[in-house]
């Protein structure tokens, strides 16, 4: 079943263009192994230092770098740790021992969107700044320039319908008007909640479980044939 052209895409990344795995087992054990050594090195920087500060207030009467490790190992979505991560990830990235991953199907995809005058953005619970690195270091090569706005949690939890609705008008955007597209179903339903048009990834690779509660393809053709999106030749 084909569905209305949206104006916009929003996506994910996390299992939607990139591998779990990726940053399961590379990013993340890449930020925990220097997180020592970066804010030892860099602690009193002004940038890292708010991010600090904000991780105090955050986890009042609990060591800094106690409560950054916890967070951690929780895998939890909180600010100025995902900030904090970005910063980790841009020196890797920066010096060639990281590369962002994309699964094959989406930068050809992406690109074909972009010359048909489509609106690309990302909404992740990574930081902006850990954003732009993946895509700007990725393995297809620097795909930033593609994207008119990428969003994090700042403006919201990813299972908050409020956080689309922010979204839609920080890009100027009916929410009807925009497709967003992720693996996780109750993110789809906070994307439907506020109005926005939803499509469930589900990469077998990732082994992602289809919803049944949003339309479902398994890459990004897949999504293309079904919201009358440009194929990549």
């Amino acid at each position: 079943m084909t569905q209305p052209r949206p104006a916009c895409i929003l996506t994910d990344i996390e299992g939607t263009t990139s591998a779990i795995a990726f940053v399961k087992e590379t990013l993340f054990p890449f930020a925990a192994a220097e997180l020592d050594a970066f804010l030892d090195e860099r602690g009193t920087e002004p940038e890292v230092a708010a991010i600090m500060a904000e991780v105090r207030a955050a986890a009042p009467g609990e060591d800094p770098r106690a409560a950054l490790r916890r967070w951690m190992a929780e895998d939890a979505k909180v600010t100025p740790l995902k900030a904090l991560q970005g910063l980790i990830w841009r020196a890797g990235y920066a010096d060639g021992r990281l590369r962002g991953h994309l699964w094959p199907d989406v930068a050809p995809c992406l690109r074909a969107w972009a010359r048909a005058g489509l609106r690309l953005a990302v909404y992740s619970s990574g930081s902006v700044e850990a954003q732009r690195l993946l895509f700007g270091h990725s393995e297809a090569g620097d795909l930033t320039g593609l994207f008119v706005g990428f969003f994090d949690t700042r403006v919201g939890g990813k299972r908050d319908a409020s956080a689309y609705a922010t979204i839609a008008a920080g890009l100027h955007l009916p929410p009807g008007e925009i497709l967003f597209l992720s693996d996780v179903a109750e993110e789809l339903d906070a994307a439907a909640a506020a109005g926005m048009a939803t499509c469930q990834l589900v990469r077998a690779a990732d082994g992602t479980l289809p919803s049944g509660r949003h339309a479902e393809e398994a890459d990004f053709p897949g999504v293309a044939s079904r919201f009358h999106l440009p194929n990549p030749a």
